[in-house]
């Protein structure tokens, strides 16, 4: 593996075209021609009017310290200048450098604070800031000294005192400001890093081995902290400073100082959403680097006393820098590993001969012809909230008629479907007879969702699954399942397709493509018209796991290291789940009714506490999206789309509502009610109050909701829901209702006996005589 950078220009980088500096010497090249360009428009405001700075050592009168301290300040941040005063070997002490830097700060009307103390006692630096400022936001580990010498003349103390400051003092200062920036959920971390860290240097390698080790550190903490707002990144700079007082005078003349704090201005701004990336710049010239790898071979018979031999014959491939690779991260890294591994692996069985047939065989016509037995599945409103919770909600207006079963709305979130279904294919490949597979094998490729009504907040449904086709795709097998979903009654609430792809089952003489599949989406060649950006919660595959899926994947790290994980991953439909949240929200207006049908194409995992990304693009009643996490630009969901109902349909919905209500006994008297108030507008006086009340069946589900506003000048009673808020909701069978309101039963018996449920001002249930006056003679 080796580094890679961007080619170079000043205050911009792209990742299109890459550059391989092989040592520190080759890194100081710049493109004076492209001095002009900035990533800062004229309208872009990079100013910290409420964050506080901190930063450490190399202040000095010309040091890059001063310069990040005055860039700082004069864009309103307020600043504590830390220096220990030392020479480059780290002897000595002074006040005078953190005290100079202060006053010019003071004397251009900025606000900062001086700090003496030792990297090594980070706790110090920081109660500075908080004791003066209250929090601190940014936190720049600049402190640095050097003790260079030939690697077999380095002393023990030559490689603890570099190692002291640089990797020490950074995890100190970076660990106290920590539980801070946690609390606040905001923070920015900068490393500082050097080319002889990157690249190595001839007489530093106590220097190099500590510069190098920060970037472990940064890399860290930009993935522990990502999900709390708490972003860090590396820079690599090359400029005058103490440290590099040695130096030829023509030679640095180029690098000045403060050609390095634009860079580290943007990424500590709340604005910049880069983290754990690596900088290099100097001269106005800015560069990102990243890892790049070969494709590598594998070494079959590794542990045979002949694999020397085989590293050697393979020596050119091993070191073929075409076709490289860019992982970002250690599940990146060990995936494609593992990918190369299985590609071999593949390769081999093929060879072999049968073992594919052994081990991962379909006889077609024995699963095609199982009749799969149907399955129940028995909710309630526990489960319901418990799902909410899992796929991300949280507790705030937009969500609550998900989450709190007293809501006056309370009811499913449409994605629940795929959860309704489970039983229906849970144990379908150990069960149906044609699959002699291994489960480790098998992949959940696709998801489509239809409903036919929303869903019930709770009760029993019956789910009947199906195979309808088996496909073979050469090495491996397309299984295409259906379950059909339907309530009590026998009327069908949704269907769920499910595309399963399993490894090593090809090869049968199946068809190949598909006329069943419901086909994914294409993406759109504009820009999104919508994006959703959320982070993850370390703890959300936890959560989810709570709605049955409990796949150890989800939650053992060691089990997710077989996986070629390297921490649990989130389920598929979780992340389903976020991003038809996010298209409801934004186009659907959480309007469960609004909910036709959904597609998602699963391609890669989400790791709890990365950022989701979802961009949209409406196409009339379809909204088209996909899935990316922050940072990485390969989907993890594509292709996929939910069918909104047309305005009509939802009209529909509505007439099937009308005719749910004439059917009950309570919508006489609740018509009966609206022509009294409507000849009776001054009926308001006695309540000015809004009533919810919900009628039930004699299982306990709510059928419908009406409405009773005598808050407003004309009074009015609808069957529905209210978007406002009530004062007072009441719930009682259609029986029940009646028998209050004809004076048959009494509203105070009927609370305390559990037949009349009332939320909000239950002082207003005291009314209720008035409420059904002359309605209850009929």
């Amino acid at each position: 593996m080796y580094t890679v950078r961007t080619v170079p220009y000043v205050y911009f980088y792209s990742r299109d075209h890459c550059r391989y500096p092989t040592n520190s010497a080759s890194v100081c090249w710049i493109t004076p021609a492209t001095k002009d360009k900035s990533i800062i428009s004229p309208e872009y405001s990079t100013n910290f009017q409420s964050n506080w700075l901190l930063h450490n050592n190399d202040i000095s009168r010309v040091g890059l310290g001063r310069e990040y301290a005055l860039q700082f300040a004069s864009r309103g941040a307020s600043v504590v200048v830390n220096d220990l005063g030392g020479d480059m070997k780290g002897s000595g002490k002074s006040a005078s450098y953190a005290d100079d830097v202060v006053n010019e700060i003071r004397r251009t009307g900025g606000t900062a604070v001086a700090n003496y103390d030792s990297v090594t006692e980070g706790e110090k630096i920081i109660d500075t800031a908080i004791k003066n400022f209250g929090r601190v936001d940014v936190v720049i580990n600049n402190a640095g000294i050097l003790r260079d010498r030939k690697f077999e003349n380095i002393t023990d103390n030559d490689w603890d005192t570099i190692h002291r400051v640089h990797v020490f003092g950074s995890f100190k200062v970076s660990k106290a400001a920590w539980s801070f920036m946690k609390k606040q959920r905001y923070g920015r971390i900068i490393m500082v890093t050097s080319a002889a860290g990157v690249y190595g240097n001839f007489g530093q390698a106590n220097y190099s081995a500590a510069k190098l080790a920060v970037v472990g550190l940064c890399n860290t903490l930009a993935i522990e902290g990502g999900s709390l707002n708490i972003h860090s990144n590396t820079i690599c700079p090359f400029a005058a400073s103490r440290l590099t007082a040695k130096l030829p005078s023509e030679v640095m003349g180029k690098f000045k100082v403060e050609d390095i704090p634009p860079l580290v201005v943007y990424l500590c701004h709340e604005s910049c959403q880069e983290n754990g990336g690596l900088f290099e710049v100097g001269g106005g010239w800015i560069s990102k680097l990243r890892w790049q790898r070969t494709n590598g071979v594998v070494i079959p018979n590794a542990s045979a006393k002949t694999a020397p031999e085989s590293v050697q014959q393979n020596w050119d491939k091993i070191t073929d820098w075409q076709d490289a690779t860019n992982p970002a991260s250690t599940s990146e890294s060990m995936a494609l590993s593992i990918q190369e591994i299985n590609k071999s692996n593949n390769s081999t069985t093929e060879e072999l001969g049968e073992e594919d047939d052994k081990n991962n065989s379909i006889n077609v016509g024995k699963a095609m012809s199982y009749k799969i037995p149907d399955t129940e599945f028995i909710f309630s409103s526990r489960d319901i909230i418990i799902y909410a919770l899992g796929i991300g909600m949280k507790v705030n207006d937009d969500n609550l008629q998900f989450l709190y079963e007293g809501h006056e709305n309370f009811c499913t979130f449409p994605s629940f479907a795929a959860i309704i279904c489970f039983s229906g294919v849970g144990n379908i490949f150990a069960s149906c007879p044609g699959f002699n597979i291994d489960p480790t094998k098998i992949v959940h490729g696709e998801q489509y969702i239809e409903l036919y009504k929303p869903l019930p907040t709770s009760g029993s449904v019956r789910n009947s699954s199906k195979i309808v086709e088996i496909l073979d795709k050469g090495k491996g097998a397309v299984v295409v399942t259906e379950v059909t979903t339907t309530n009590e009654n026998n009327e069908k609430l949704c269907m769920n397709q499910f595309v399963t792809y399993i490894q090593k089952a090809g090869g049968f003489g199946g068809k190949r493509q598909s006329t069943a599949i419901k086909q994914a989406a294409d993406t759109p060649a504009r820009p999104p018209d919508a994006i959703i950006k959320e982070i993850v919660p370390e703890s959300q595959a936890a959560l989810y796991r709570m709605s049955g899926d409990l796949n150890p994947l989800h939650i053992d790290s060691q089990f997710a290291a077989l996986g070629g994980f390297p921490r649990p991953i989130l389920h598929g439909l979780c992340t389903m789940g976020y991003a038809t949240r996010h298209v409801m929200k934004h186009y659907g207006d959480n309007d469960v009714k609004k909910f036709k049908s959904m597609k998602v194409r699963f391609m890669r995992p989400v790791i709890p506490g990365q950022v989701l990304i979802t961009e949209m693009w409406k196409e009339i009643d379809r909204i088209i999206f996909q899935c990316k996490v922050e940072g990485n630009n390969t989907p993890v969901v594509r292709g996929g789309y939910i069918e909104l109902n047309s305005p009509n349909e939802v009209a529909i919905s509505k007439k099937s509502l009308a005719i749910t209500t004439n059917a009950l006994q309570s919508s006489i008297i609740f018509e009966r009610m609206k022509k009294e108030f409507l000849a009776n507008p001054s009926i308001i006086n006695k309540f000015n109050c809004k009533y919810l009340w919900n009628i039930t069946n004699e299982k306990g589900q709510k059928v419908v909701s009406w409405v009773i506003d005598l808050k407003s000048q004309n009074p009015s009673v609808t069957p529905g829901s209210t978007s406002t808020a009530v004062d007072c909701t009441l719930t009682t069978s259609d029986d029940d209702f009646v028998a209050l309101a004809t004076n048959k039963l009494n509203a105070q018996k009927a609370f305390f006996n559990g037949k009349l449920k009332v939320s909000g001002n239950i002082m207003l249930a005291q009314k209720l005589e008035n409420l059904f006056g002359k309605s209850s003679k009929l």
